[in-house]
């Protein structure tokens, strides 16, 4: 019992920090692309910009996963990168709100949200590792999913109360939202330095350079698939996130001009709240599965509930026809995300390599910020191309979640214990 306790104390203070998580990029989400638009109309440079996010965390969860997986400190070997990273956080958010209003150039404001991203991506790494190596392979399903609702909860009330925010007191409020984000961003950090106990690091760390590693998982037909299935999913995910105001505004007015994005701007962060409220679901159905049914069928299954809606998004013309879509992508994408979750951790436990967390789970959040980057420029260039019209991002996405499919079904190994 005592154990269990133990458990139960991890996953809820990696929830938590999770929730913070949630709330940056929530924030990023829901906040930047409408303030880019009092900058510029163009969807190809308010892409560019947004793409830095998927530039941050190409490079930074690599290099600072492998950095942590030997560092020594009397504190740990993951939780000095999550203090400094999560307080880091907090600091530009607020500057981040603070650029704008100070009427600062599009420069300057790009070089800000570009340090943003740096800093919220410079501990996902080490938050990712501490899971599977405070909780033992078998209880892994379960607990992602818990953490996981705690991640897209976050989103939620992000969501949700940015939402009711700006809907009573208008766009001048925005500044709360920001503020909320960043005591949460170093809230979470500070308690999680203090409250998680790390396992002892190995005296004796396999020698593997950064070159070695990088080509050992190219060379691992398990990893390489599951990456590139990660790559296709959240490249889908991200086509529809990146531009959803853009989306919306064109759905309801026919164009993503300034005003059309702010008319909108209260009915987008509530139509990604109903997202993120059935990711909630998702996200505990996607872990129960994993665990107890099968590790593949929950990405799968997660995948397909995700693409179905996405295929006939096109079509859509209302409101209530936005939000019907988004519910039940919502559900598919939690539970991509639960079953995700452990894949490298389980991996890793098969081949005796858990010393290696860190790096691993780099590559696994590069190939979720690989999307970013591209679905940013490509997105914003296809929708330029086609003259503004956002719904042709809805079949795109839906073509990508579709593909991975095939990519998870070949991960045999990982139904062995």
């Amino acid at each position: 019992m005592k154990k269990r306790g133990f458990y139960k104390g991890v996953v809820f203070t990696l929830a938590f920090l999770g929730f913070s998580r949630g709330f940056g990029f929530a924030l990023n989400k829901g906040f930047t692309f409408p303030l880019l638009s009092h900058y510029t109309e163009s969807a190809f440079i308010r892409g560019l910009v947004l793409s830095l996010q998927g530039l941050m965390g190409l490079l930074i969860p690599i290099l600072l996963g492998y950095m942590s997986d030997t560092y020594r400190s009397k504190n740990g070997r993951r939780k000095p990168f999550i203090l400094a990273g999560g307080v880091l956080s907090g600091i530009f958010a607020l500057m981040v709100y603070t650029s704008y209003t100070i009427g600062a150039p599009l420069w300057i404001f790009t070089l800000v949200v570009a340090i943003f991203y740096f800093a919220l991506y410079s501990y996902i790494s080490q938050f990712r590792a501490l899971m599977p190596e405070l909780i033992p392979s078998g209880d892994r399903g379960k607990s992602s999913g818990f953490i996981t609702l705690g991640e897209w909860a976050g989103n939620l009330v992000l969501f949700g109360l940015s939402g009711y925010v700006i809907a009573v007191y208008g766009g001048s409020s925005q500044y709360i939202m920001f503020v909320l984000t960043a005591i949460f961003l170093i809230l979470a950090a500070v308690f999680t330095y203090f409250r998680v106990k790390e396992p002892k690091m190995p005296e004796n760390i396999p020698a593997q350079g950064l070159k070695t590693y990088l080509k050992s998982v190219v060379k691992d037909k398990n990893f390489l698939n599951f990456y590139t299935a990660q790559i296709l999913l959240w490249m889908s995910y991200q086509l529809v996130a990146v531009f959803l105001f853009g989306i919306v505004a064109y759905i309801m007015h026919g164009d993503a001009s300034q005003a059309s994005v702010d008319q909108v701007h209260s009915f987008g962060l509530y139509a990604m709240a109903a997202f993120n409220f059935t990711v909630l679901g998702g996200s505990l159905a996607g872990g129960y599965i994993y665990d107890k049914i099968g590790r593949r069928v929950g990405i799968i299954a997660g995948a397909a509930m995700l693409a179905i809606p996405l295929s006939i998004g096109w079509i859509i013309t209302t409101k209530t026809q936005i939000f019907l879509a988004l519910f039940f992508a919502g559900i598919g994408w939690g539970a991509v995300l639960a079953a995700s979750f452990p894949v490298v951790g389980d991996l890793l436990t098969k081949y005796k390599k858990q010393v290696f967390n860190g790096r691993y789970y780099g590559v696994f959040e590069a190939t979720k910020a690989l999307p970013i980057l591209i679905a940013s420029v490509l997105g914003g260039l296809v929708v330029d191309l086609a003259g503004g019209n956002y719904l042709l991002l809805f079949p795109f996405a839906a073509v990508l979640a579709w593909i991975s499919i095939p990519l998870i079904w070949t991960l045999h190994e990982l139904e062995e214990d």
